[in-house]
């Protein structure tokens, strides 16, 4: 739950702006039990909640897990900071992969995934066959991957499969010259091997 707040504040800005906040109330919401937790890795959020959920599944920890992700543009002021970083598109068109890319755009979405143990085949829609978390450690910048780091971070998550075997691809997509060069070289060197 959202609450918009005057400048000086009230009684619900130190809980409806808290991302700790988010998760236990809809637990509470919806009347789950178990783990809630809020994650905040910027850009990769829902895709580490994901790989959590599927981890505690594989542990034995849980039979089903949910994973959300959420962007909600409440507050202008991340606009103006990501713009003089020159993070945003000037023209507000997102070019991703495109070597007139100049920036990103931002959106609003939100999205969820029910996960279940093996077994239950018969509901499901997909299956997670590999996953994998890192930091890519020292690069150009924030906007720039660390190539080695993002090839050894595909082959662990590929899990011991081919890439011939990897139909989708969710990239960063960094919409910069600098970034997504590095991220098509680390795609092609992991999964594009006897493509």
């Amino acid at each position: 739950y959202l609450a918009l707040v005057t400048q000086e504040g009230d009684k619900f800005q130190a809980t409806g702006n808290a991302l700790s906040t988010a998760a236990g109330r809809l637990s509470y919401f919806y009347g789950l039990t178990g783990e809630a937790l809020s994650v905040d890795t910027a850009c990769s959020s829902s895709l580490v909640s994901l790989v959590m959920g599927s981890k505690s599944i594989e542990r034995g920890d849980a039979r089903v897990c949910m994973s959300f992700g959420v962007n909600a543009m409440i507050d202008s002021r991340a606009f103006v900071v990501m713009s003089k970083a020159g993070m945003l598109s000037a023209d507000g068109r997102c070019k991703t992969f495109d070597a007139r890319a100049n920036g990103y755009v931002r959106g609003e979405g939100c999205g969820a995934l029910l996960l279940m143990e093996q077994g239950k085949e018969e509901v499901a829609v997909g299956k997670i066959v590999g996953h994998a978390i890192n930091q890519d450690g020292r690069s150009n910048g924030l906007t720039a991957p660390n190539g080695p780091s993002q090839v050894r971070l595909i082959r662990e998550a590929l899990n011991g499969r081919s890439g011939k075997e990897v139909s989708n691809i969710e990239a960063h997509g960094t919409g910069t010259s600098l970034g997504d060069p590095i991220e098509v070289q680390a795609i092609a060197e992991s999964v594009g091997v006897g493509r």
